[in-house]
């Protein structure tokens, strides 16, 4: 019997179809990813398998009990681990995890002897005390799932669990998988990250509430009729915007070094090697490469447009440009905690400069700095040509940020939100 297995499922919000005629099937034991990007269906589609919401039609079973009859019992199998954190920001690590144990009524042996186990698989012993609020990203995504497992279920749902946490605290989430999985526990886990839907046995890709295609990754990139073509060149960025305007078999992007050229058919190799000489773009490794998940959810969706984007991203030649943001030995403290550390760097005009770090690391607090919302403890800097500690103002009406969390009002429409904005730099 599969551990999870939709027949026809449907969920529909007035004249919105958000997941139609959805049919697969888990089974048990197995890793399965719901690929998708936002507003593809996966939340509605594990709140339907966890019971929190009825289908509009078709059915689904988890465990063998139905999702529409069953809840209860399927409530009973089941964690869920939701997009949005269901943990309580003012208790403690411990506290949350025995929350969870209480609703779930969990003896107080059981608690002995899961408890400790959760805390030290999680990485999360030394940090029991501290409050939920007072984690980073990754730490409280870990900390969920603590929370969803303290009842040990038979399947979990697992609704974007990684999404906004550093390459650290996904891999530790991986980890914790992976001996999950080898306890013989089904997860079905919705994604947009293409490179942990390879680490599923199975997936699905699914848009506007659609299945679209369903298998193992290596099936699912059969499905790609092109090719790719990946050539090693000296100034990616430069090279992107040239090649665009000749390439026309489909986009071109960059990847790392290397410019990926997308096309529609195949034996496209020596086209690709005249359009590059047309452009004048010298390479120095030129060949066809095995097409990655994205390359063929892209196909699947028929969408174009990389390319466009990237032509115009590098259009500014950010190597000629002047130092637009610059920082001398920043630094921030909160009490005893030192969260900035002597940074600095540099940032010239028209560049895209990547801040990276695991949770926690400083880069929320750096931005925050920059942006004249948090004043140094020491050290300075300037952006778009103003100083950090002295004119904040001025940094503020010439920036634009987007905060980690996101800014916006929930009871607004979405250009109700964007007219509101506009007002404010009116």
């Amino acid at each position: 019997m599969a551990a999870i297995r939709c027949e026809g499922l449907c969920r529909r919000f007035g004249e919105t179809t958000a997941v139609e005629g959805l049919t697969l099937e888990v089974g048990a034991g197995e890793l399965f990813g719901l690929v998708g990007p936002d507003g593809a269906g996966k939340t509605t589609t594990l709140r339907l398998l966890a019971s929190i919401m009825e289908p509009t039609g078709g059915e689904a079973f988890v465990g063998g009990f139905s999702v529409s009859s069953q809840a209860e019992e399927v409530k009973g199998i089941i964690g869920y681990m939701s997009q949005r954190f269901g943990l309580y920001p003012d208790l403690s690590v411990i506290e949350n995890i025995r929350f969870y144990a209480d609703i779930y009524s969990i003896s107080k042996k059981e608690r002995e002897e899961r408890i400790p186990r959760l805390l030290a698989f999680s990485n999360l012993a030394e940090f029991q005390k501290r409050r939920a609020a007072d984690l980073s990203g990754g730490m409280k995504q870990k900390l969920g799932l603590c929370c969803a497992l303290i009842h040990t279920p038979k399947i979990l749902l697992l609704d974007e669990p990684t999404n906004g946490v550093d390459p650290v605290s996904r891999r530790d989430f991986w980890r914790i998988l992976q001996t999950l999985l080898r306890e013989g526990v089904t997860i079905f886990l919705a994604t947009s990250y293409l490179d942990e839907a390879e680490r599923c046995a199975r997936i699905g890709l699914i848009s506007g509430g659609k299945l679209l295609a369903a298998g193992t990754p290596a099936e699912v990139k059969g499905l790609f009729e092109g090719e790719i073509i990946s050539a090693l060149v000296q100034n990616p960025r430069e090279s992107v915007f040239a090649l665009s305007k000749e390439w026309k078999r489909g986009d071109v992007s960059i990847f790392g070094e290397r410019l990926h050229l997308s096309s529609e058919e195949k034996e496209s190799l020596g086209a690709a090697k005249e359009a590059m000489g047309a452009a004048g773009v010298e390479f120095s490794e030129i060949g066809v490469v095995e097409p990655t998940l994205e390359d063929v959810f892209l196909s699947v969706l028929g969408k174009k447009g990389a390319g466009d984007y990237w032509a115009t991203a590098s259009a500014s030649k950010a190597a000629s440009g002047g130092v637009t943001v610059a920082v001398e030995n920043l630094t921030k403290r909160f009490g005893e905690f030192t969260a900035v550390d002597n940074v600095s760097f540099e940032v010239r005009a028209g560049e895209i400069f990547g801040f990276l770090g695991p949770n926690g690391a400083g880069k929320s607090t750096t931005i925050r700095m920059l942006c004249g919302l948090l004043s140094p403890t020491s050290g300075g800097g300037r952006v778009a040509g103003f100083e950090i500690a002295s004119q904040a103002e001025l940094i503020k009406s010439s920036i634009g940020y987007m905060s980690q969390k996101f800014s916006l009002y929930g009871g607004l429409t979405v250009e109700e939100n964007m007219d509101f904005f506009a007002g404010i730099y009116a």
